[in-house]
């Protein structure tokens, strides 16, 4: 019986002191050299991506084995599902760390195969990918003290300290294991990639050789670029550390299926997230309340069902706009504007974020996006207080629902971070008929699915999250024509929507477990303006917020035209429920009669903003840039000046003392 080399020698017909590609008399040799399309080239290439593939599973490998009492994986089996999983971030990495050595690999320059040129690719694979290579190790210690994999933020704390030699130098001394770890694979590694060695040749045809070298790089690119983005559908975006939770039963497991150098290279340039003290705790403690504690006797306890409607703005509701007083206003809700005449609404409230994810965040954990999205930050990965654990721990049954594909959009992820029990996704609801083509299942038919799923065991919280209003904006076959063009594209599928929930409704009423339920209808954030008084500024961030329920002992009527904002949801519903205890909450209960000052936040990604008292305030993290009257929405006339009233003093003070407080909070790890 051959090994796995002999046989490889025997197939290709070479001798086994020469390499394949070396041999006259191997047939492989004949072809390349016959068809002159440099196949020993791409193969080399191949054999040496592959290379790198495999030793960073061998680092995955050695990074758990030091960290087994820290990660717990029952049996093997789950360790090489997390293992596969971990492969579309380890392709990322590759990519990232490989992207000039297959571009050097493949560019047509003739000399390709000389000794010299191997040679300089060779050093050049080893430089780039010995030093990212050895994030991996690196990470073996300092998994131990961080609880996460390495970020870009290592630099922040790097340059803060003076003995960084110092320490790198104690933890080798204190893990020889890892560096002599480390040492041997790249011994190892460097031994199997001169297994495999690239004969040199002239092309005899150059119109095939840059036919042939063009027709490849075009390929590779899309290659590239694909497994970079970690897929090729136009459904999702590119996967961050936030997508290892999908796969995971625990969300320390994450860190099992990431690796250190995807960690690091994702993060790059993207965490603005920095300590900064402007003020003393006893000020944060008394003017931004971090903590909030409810009480109400309720029992039993509701169950929650939260819709969070994508691209829901408030712009596109009748009931949401009676008092802006904009000239022949359309609605394109009906069925949302007569639901919201037997709720309670908010009419001035506010989105906290500018994309789906960071709608999640808001609305179910109450952690807001500012410049840099908490979700795609170097700390997204940890314990977090939420309406989720709030009910978990009530004993609640808990799910998300999602009908795009499973691990879409970041929220499968997201949600085992949070705890969900359950998701259901498109995999979940297991027929593709009901697919838009798209992005997801349409709304209908999953708003039915997910009115007849769920609710089997109560009290039960869960959170729907919708899609079809959203680009390329179409609606099913069988509805066109039914629901009248705006002159916007998403006012027929805002009322394709709409109508969703009014059949959801429809079904839902017949369930056992609606007359004992507590629905909150939002937006994850605004899309398509057409109305000039959405154009402004702070009213790209207006949502509808609606709390309703069929049960009249919880008074959830009438229309409250106070300042509300996502982030309000979560310790709202925390007060409805009954829970007593204290919760970490930036917002507020929407229904306690404590009458607290709210502090709006959201940001435009260039600039935070927030709305504290009479008086909106824009900062960049450092000092107030701007502040304008809360009536200006436009952020038209900064009234900033030297001759501050004492409100705007204070909510200057405000304004960088709740930002303190956010980057303490989520740097620190202390959103529980």
């Amino acid at each position: 019986m051959l090994d796995a080399r002999s046989w490889m020698f025997e197939v290709f017909g070479a001798s086994r002191k020469t390499s394949i590609f070396q041999h006259p008399s191997s047939r492989f040799y004949y072809f390349c050299k016959m068809k002159n399309w440099r196949g020993q080239e791409v193969l080399a290439l191949v054999y040496r991506l592959f290379l790198v593939f495999l030793f960073y599973q061998m680092a995955r490998l050695c990074f758990w084995l030091f960290n087994q009492a820290l990660i717990k994986v029952d049996g093997i089996s789950e360790y090489l599902k997390l293992s596969y999983y971990g492969t579309a971030f380890d392709t990322t990495a590759i990519l990232y760390v490989n992207a000039v050595f297959i571009l050097l690999s493949l560019v047509p320059i003739v000399i390709n195969t000389k000794r010299s040129y191997q040679k300089f690719l060779f050093y050049w694979y080893f430089i780039t990918n010995g030093i990212t290579y050895s994030f991996n190790f690196g990470d073996v210690i300092y998994y131990r003290f961080s609880q996460a994999r390495l970020t870009s933020a290592m630099f922040s704390v790097a340059k803060n300290e003076n003995n960084i030699g110092k320490v790198f130098l104690n933890a080798v001394l204190q893990n020889p294991m890892v560096l002599i770890s480390f040492v041997l694979m790249m011994v190892l590694w460097i031994f199997l990639y001169k297994k495999v060695k690239v004969t040199e040749e002239k092309p005899k045809n150059l119109v095939v050789y840059f036919v042939s070298s063009i027709l490849i790089l075009c390929l590779t690119a899309t290659l590239v670029v694909g497994g970079i983005r970690g897929d090729f559908k136009h459904s999702t975006r590119p996967i961050n550390l936030v997508d290892a939770n999908k796969h995971v039963s625990n969300p320390l497991q994450g860190n099992l299926v990431l690796n250190s150098v995807f960690s690091f290279f994702r993060t790059l340039n993207t965490n603005n997230f920095k300590l900064v003290h402007f003020v003393d705790e006893p000020f944060i403690d008394k003017e931004i309340k971090p903590y909030k504690f409810y009480h109400r006797d309720v029992e039993p306890k509701p169950n929650v069902v939260i819709f969070i409607i994508e691209s829901f703005g408030k712009e596109y509701s009748g009931a949401f706009n009676k008092n802006t007083n904009i000239k022949n206003f359309v609605s394109y809700t009906p069925f949302l504007d007569s639901l919201a005449n037997e709720s309670l609404i908010f009419t001035n409230a506010y989105a906290n974020g500018r994309q789906s994810i960071h709608g999640m965040s808001s609305v179910l954990a109450g952690i807001p996006s500012l410049t840099d999205a908490f979700t795609s930050s170097p700390y997204s990965n940890q314990k977090i207080q939420s309406i989720v654990s709030v009910c978990n721990e009530l004993g609640y049954d808990t799910s998300f629902y999602h009908g795009a594909p499973n691990g879409s959009m970041g929220f499968q992820g997201f949600g085992n971070i949070l705890g969900f029990k359950h998701y259901f996704g498109k995999t979940e609801y297991n027929n593709d008929k009901d697919f838009d083509g798209m992005w997801a299942i349409w709304d209908e038919a999953f708003f039915q699915y997910f009115a007849k799923n769920v609710g089997k065991k109560q009290p039960f919280m869960s959170t729907l999250f919708s899609a079809s209003s959203h680009d390329p904006f179409k609606i099913p076959e069988q509805y066109q024509g039914k629901f009248k063009k705006g002159p916007l594209q998403i006012h027929e599928p805002i009322q394709y929507t709409d109508y969703a929930l009014k059949k959801f409704f429809e079904t839902a009423r017949k369930q056992p477990w609606y007359q004992n339920t507590i629905f909150v209808i939002t937006a994850d954030h605004t899309n398509q303006i057409y109305y000039e008084e959405y154009q402004k500024a702070m009213n790209r961030f207006a949502i509808p917020l609606l709390f309703f329920s069929p049960n009249p002992r919880y008074q959830l009527k009438g229309i409250d035209e106070r300042l509300a904002q996502q982030i309000d949801i979560y310790p709202t519903l925390a007060d409805l429920i009954g829970y007593d205890k204290k919760i970490r909450s930036w917002g507020r209960s929407l229904v306690s009669d404590q009458n607290e000052d709210p502090v709006i936040v959201n940001s435009d990604a260039i600039n935070e903003q927030m709305i504290i008292g009479n008086y909106i305030y824009i900062s960049n993290g450092k000092d107030v840039t701007g502040i304008y009257d809360k009536t200006d929405l436009a952020l038209s006339k900064n009234i900033l000046s030297e001759n501050l009233n004492p409100e705007q003093k204070l909510g200057i003070e405000k304004t960088k003392a709740w930002y303190q407080d956010y980057m303490d909070r989520v740097i620190n790890r202390k959103l529980y």
